[in-house]
């Protein structure tokens, strides 16, 4: 339940105002910043999206904060006064989706979805420690905000009509978070990938597995989706994907054939880096790329064990 005095407290504030952009017929998405939430951006960095159906709207990741949800609420009502009906999370950082708050203060009755492993990694310690580094990176800004926990699981392979469009669940496993669903609305060939797929920005692998995120590039591809809305990043075509693919298959194999050669991480470092020389300047390249061999290396050794 949400708490009505926290609930009503600022209750018009929100973050700096985003454009919207429309993608589809029936659908717009709002690109965040591509860094990382700072007091700056005032936590702000998604992509958040909503459908216009026949007779409401479903939104995708309403983003950081209840005030990031409540600037998402104030871009729809430009557009349409529709009841928000349904909001799907991809995924279970934070930055996603700690603006459900917004959305069930916009309608009680709203319904949030996301995967199973979302749902209850969240609720376990996931939303308490994304509200404190939400917190601790705004010093405080988005501080107010409540995690709203999706109450209705969504898997692999599951299909809902809402307003009579379609949405198609993908949830191919150990991809991004361990949590992650896509979402196709086929009737418009939009696939909101998640951080599945990035665009401009190296993405954050610590709960990630290099091998399951390659593979969710393969099933957005497969999806026969043509607009691509990443987490993060512009919405593009399929060379989003193929762009996204590329980095993760150039990263882990490179740091798989040095780890073969039985070649140290920190002396494999620079030959990586020198093999994605075409990525070196999206954002947090440098900031992340250590972590990253790093983490590639991990899975290749685990990889000589199965």
């Amino acid at each position: 339940m949400l708490n009505a005095s926290l609930a009503n407290a600022d209750e018009r504030k929100t973050v700096r105002p985003y454009p919207a952009l429309r993608i589809a017929p029936h659908v717009w998405a709002i690109h965040g910043p591509l860094g990382s939430p700072t007091v700056e951006n005032q936590g702000f960095m998604n992509n958040p999206a909503w459908v216009e159906t026949a007779n409401s709207v479903v939104v995708i990741d309403p983003g950081s904060s209840l005030y990031a949800g409540r600037m998402v609420v104030d871009q729809i009502r430009q557009h349409t006064r529709k009841p928000i009906s349904h909001v799907f999370n991809t995924h279970v950082h934070g930055d996603h989706w700690l603006g459900n708050q917004a959305m069930l203060e916009e309608n009680p009755n709203a319904h949030i979805l996301a995967h199973p492993l979302m749902i209850a990694e969240a609720k376990a310690t996931a939303a308490d420690e994304w509200l404190a580094q939400m917190s601790k990176v705004t010093d405080g800004y988005t501080d107010g905000t409540q995690a709203v926990i999706p109450a209705q699981a969504v898997d692999n392979d599951i299909t809902l009509t809402i307003g009579g469009l379609t949405f198609h669940i993908l949830a191919p496993p150990k991809a991004h978070s361990g949590t992650d669903i896509m979402i196709h609305l086929r009737e418009e060939g939009v696939l909101f990938a998640g951080d599945n797929v990035l665009s401009g920005r190296i993405a954050r692998m610590d709960d990630a597995t290099f091998r399951g995120n390659i593979n969710a590039c393969n099933v957005a591809l497969a999806s026969g989706a043509r607009i691509i809305l990443p987490g993060h990043g512009p919405t593009g075509g399929v060379e989003t994907i193929i762009t996204f693919r590329t980095l993760l298959t150039t990263l882990y194999e490179t740091t798989r054939r040095y780890y073969s050669e039985g070649i140290e991480a920190y002396e494999a470092k620079p030959r990586v880096k020198q093999a994605l020389a075409p990525f070196q300047g999206w954002v947090e390249f440098e900031r992340n790329i250590g972590k990253q061999i790093e983490l590639a290396y991990l899975e290749a050794e685990q990889a000589d064990f199965e």
